[in-house]
C-alpha cells in the first residue's frame, strides 16, 4: 500500500497511486485532525490506506536508531 518513487514528491513514501505522503496523514493525525476529517480531504485516501501509514511509520521506528531528544521541562 506504501510506495516510493523518486519521481514522486521526491521519493517520499506515499500511498500507493496517490500523491498523499505518509508524513502528511501523520502531522494531520497528531495535530489532532480525525481519520474521518482526513478522508473528506483526500477522497483518495481510505481506511486501509491510514492504516497502511501508521503501520509503515512504525515498523521504521523499528531501526535500531536512537532518537535523542530534549528533556522538557516539568
Amino acid at each position: 500500500m506504501i510506495a516510493s518513487d523518486p519521481s514522486v514528491m521526491m521519493g517520499k513514501p506515499v500511498i500507493a497511486g496517490t500523491r498523499i505522503t505518509v508524513e502528511l496523514i501523520l502531522e494531520k493525525l497528531a495535530a489532532g485532525e480525525s481519520v474521518e476529517q482526513i478522508l473528506s480531504e483526500h477522497p483518495r485516501l481510505t481506511h486501509e490506506g491510514i492504516r497502511a501509514a501508521l503501520a509503515f511509520a512504525a515498523e521504521a521506528l523499528k531501526a535500531d536508531v536512537v532518537y535523542p531528544m530534549e528533556k522538557v521541562a516539568g
